[in-house]
C-alpha cells in the first residue's frame, strides 16, 4: 500500500470550492494540520460559528474527496467554528441533569460512560495545573520506578501541542501497524511509548482546535495495541483547559497523581488541578513536590531555592496522600536529555530510589485504596 502524504491530501483537497463558490478550502486556510497514520487520514475545516450547521455538506464533500483518494481506508473530517470577539452563542444553554428527589442527579455508570482500553488495569493521570514544573520528566521516571516494581507499564504523552515523550526516552520514528487499524507502541527500557511525536516532525507546530486534539488523543489511547498493562500513565499537557477537562472525562482513568514545585505560584495553579479531578469525581492518588530542594555538589549544603514544603503542606490541607520530594539535580536533568530517564542511567542513585519509593505508594493506593486512607472523589449534587 503506498504512503499518504500530506501534499497529496492537499492537492485533492484543492479541488472543493469555498463556502461561497470562489477560491478553495485549502487556499482560504480552512483546512488544519494534516494527522495521518496508516490508511486514516484526519483533519478539520475552520468556518465561521454562525455558519456551522449550513456548511455541513462542504465537510461531507471534503471527507469524500479525501477519501477517494487511492490508499485511504478512513477519512475523518470535523468543523471547528470560530466565533468573533463578542459574539453572543445562539446555543441554547445546557440543561442539567433530572434530579431526584434526593437532590443527587441521575448519571449512567461510569464505567459506561468511559470504556476500558482492552489489556489495561490502570490508567493514572500525571498532570500539573501549570507548565515548567518538570510534570513529563517525572512521569517518565514514576513510569520507571513502576517499572522497577516488576509491573508492566505503558506511557501515552497526552500533550499533542508539545510532546516531550521522544525525547525522554530517546524515541523517533513512526510506529509499526498491526493490522488495519491497531498501532504498535515504542517501546524503551521495557516500557511501552505513545505519542503524536512519534507522527508529526519535531519542528512541526500543532496548529489544531479542540475537536482534533481529542480525535487525534482518542486514536493514540485506544487505537494502540498495548497488550496487557498493570498500569499506563498518561502525562497529561499542563493546565486545566477544554483539552485536559475532556480527556479526565472520557478516559477510564483510576486516579491522577499532581506535580508542583514548592512556591506558591505553581501550588495555586495545582490546587485548580485537583479540583477539576475531583469535579469528575476522579480520585487524588497524591501530589509529588518537584524541584524540592538543592544540594550544593561542592559545599554539600542544602539550598531550597523554590521553598520548601509548600505541595506537602496543600497536600494536608486538600486531605490527599503526599508522595514524596524529588530534587533539583543535574543529573536528572542531562539524562532526561539524553533520552535515558534517570532511574534507568543510575538506577542504583538517589534519585532512582526516591522515584521507586513514589512508585510503591502511588500503587499501593491503586491496589488498596481502603488501606491507605485515600477518600474517594465527592460526588456532584445538584440543589
Amino acid at each position: 500500500m503506498a504512503e499518504i502524504s500530506k501534499d497529496d491530501v492537499l492537492s485533492h483537497l484543492k479541488t472543493v470550492a469555498g463556502p461561497d463558490g470562489s477560491g478553495d478550502i485549502v487556499s482560504l486556510g480552512m483546512v488544519s494540520d494534516i494527522f495521518i497514520t496508516g490508511g486514516k487520514v484526519m483533519f478539520s475545516l475552520t468556518v465561521p460559528a454562525e455558519r456551522a450547521r449550513e456548511l455541513e455538506p462542504l465537510r461531507e464533500k471534503a471527507e469524500a474527496v479525501v477519501r477517494a483518494i487511492p490508499s485511504v481506508e478512513k477519512a475523518t473530517v470535523m468543523l471547528t467554528a470560530e466565533r468573533k470577539p463578542g459574539a453572543a452563542s445562539s446555543a441554547p444553554p445546557p440543561r442539567p441533569a433530572p434530579a431526584g428527589g434526593n437532590g443527587h442527579s441521575h448519571r449512567a455508570p461510569a464505567a459506561q460512560q468511559k470504556p476500558a482500553v482492552p489489556g489495561v488495569k490502570h490508567i493514572v493521570a500525571v498532570a500539573s495545573g501549570k507548565g515548567g514544573v518538570g510534570k513529563s520528566t517525572t512521569a517518565v521516571n514514576l513510569a520507571m520506578g513502576l517499572k522497577s516494581l516488576g509491573l508492566s507499564v505503558g506511557i501515552l504523552d497526552a500533550d499533542v501541542y508539545g510532546p516531550s515523550l521522544p525525547r525522554l526516552l530517546g524515541l523517533s520514528g513512526k510506529p509499526e501497524l498491526v493490522g488495519e487499524r491497531m498501532m504498535k507502541p515504542k517501546e524503551a527500557f521495557g516500557l511501552k511509548a505513545m505519542s503524536i511525536g512519534f507522527l508529526v516532525d519535531e519542528d512541526t507546530p500543532m496548529i489544531w482546535r479542540g475537536p482534533m486534539v481529542m480525535s487525534a488523543l482518542s486514536q493514540l489511547l485506544r487505537e494502540v495495541a498495548w497488550g496487557n498493562l498493570d498500569i499506563l500513565i498518561v502525562d497529561m499537557p499542563p493546565g486545566t483547559g477544554d483539552a485536559q477537562l475532556t480527556m479526565a472525562q472520557q478516559v477510564p482513568l483510576s486516579g491522577s497523581v499532581i506535580v508542583s514545585t514548592p512556591q506558591d505560584l505553581a501550588l495555586l495553579d495545582a490546587k485548580k488541578g485537583i479540583a477539576m479531578f475531583r469535579k469528575v469525581e476522579v480520585p487524588i492518588l497524591g501530589i509529588i513536590e518537584n524541584m524540592s530542594y538543592f544540594i550544593c555538589p561542592d559545599c554539600g549544603g542544602r539550598h531550597d531555592i523554590f521553598g520548601h514544603g509548600g505541595a506537602r503542606k496543600e497536600a494536608e490541607r486538600l486531605g490527599a496522600p503526599f508522595l514524596g520530594e524529588v530534587p533539583l539535580h543535574i543529573s536528572i536533568r542531562e539524562n532526561s536529555d539524553a533520552g535515558r530517564p534517570v532511574a534507568v542511567a543510575e538506577p542504583a542513585g538517589p534519585h532512582a530510589k526516591i522515584f521507586s519509593q513514589i512508585a510503591t505508594k502511588v500503587w499501593e493506593e491503586l491496589e488498596n485504596p481502603a488501606e491507605s486512607g485515600r477518600r474517594a472523589a465527592p460526588s456532584i449534587v445538584i440543589e
